[in-house]
C-alpha cells in the first residue's frame, strides 16, 4: 500500500468565489491550463493560494501579462503571516485589461522565494464558457 501527500510541497490553487477551479502540485505545475472567464460578474472574486514548501512568503505579487509577455497589471500582497495565506482580487481587475473580444492573458505569481515567477494559467476572455479547468 502506498500513499501520496503534498505536505510541504510546492503547488497552487485558484478559486472563483470560493470554488476551486484549478489545483496543481509538483510535476504537474509545468502544464499550463486555461481559465475561461467570460460569463462572470465583475464583482466575482478570484483567489490564489500558493504553497511553497510550508514557508511564509514575502513580497508576493500576482502579475497579469498579455500574449507578448508585456506586464499589464501587478497586484501586490502583504507578506504572509502564515503559510498559504490567500491572495484575492476581483475579476474586474482582469476583465478591464482585455482589449479585444478574444484576448489571452497570462497569470503569474512571484515572491521573494520565487523571484523569477511562475506561470499559473492562461486566462481566456471572449466567447467561451464560464471558468473551467
Amino acid at each position: 500500500m502506498s500513499f501520496s501527500f503534498n505536505f510541504g510541497g510546492e503547488g497552487f490553487e485558484i478559486s472563483l468565489n470560493g470554488k476551486t477551479i484549478l489545483q496543481k502540485f509538483g510535476k504537474e505545475m509545468s502544464d499550463v491550463n486555461n481559465l475561461k472567464l467570460n460569463q462572470v460578474s465583475s464583482n466575482d472574486e478570484l483567489t490564489i493560494r500558493y504553497h511553497h514548501c510550508g514557508k511564509v512568503r514575502r513580497q508576493r505579487i500576482v502579475t497579469i501579462k498579455d500574449g507578448r509577455d508585456n506586464i499589464l497589471k501587478q497586484i501586490r500582497f502583504a507578506d504572509d503571516t502564515k503559510p498559504y495565506t490567500a491572495m484575492s482580487f476581483y475579476i474586474k481587475d482582469i476583465l478591464n485589461l482585455k482589449k479585444t473580444t478574444n484576448t489571452v492573458l497570462k497569470l503569474y505569481y512571484s515572491s521573494s522565494e520565487l523571484p523569477g515567477g511562475r506561470l499559473l494559467a492562461s486566462i481566456v476572455t471572449g466567447n467561451n464558457s464560464v471558468a473551467s479547468r
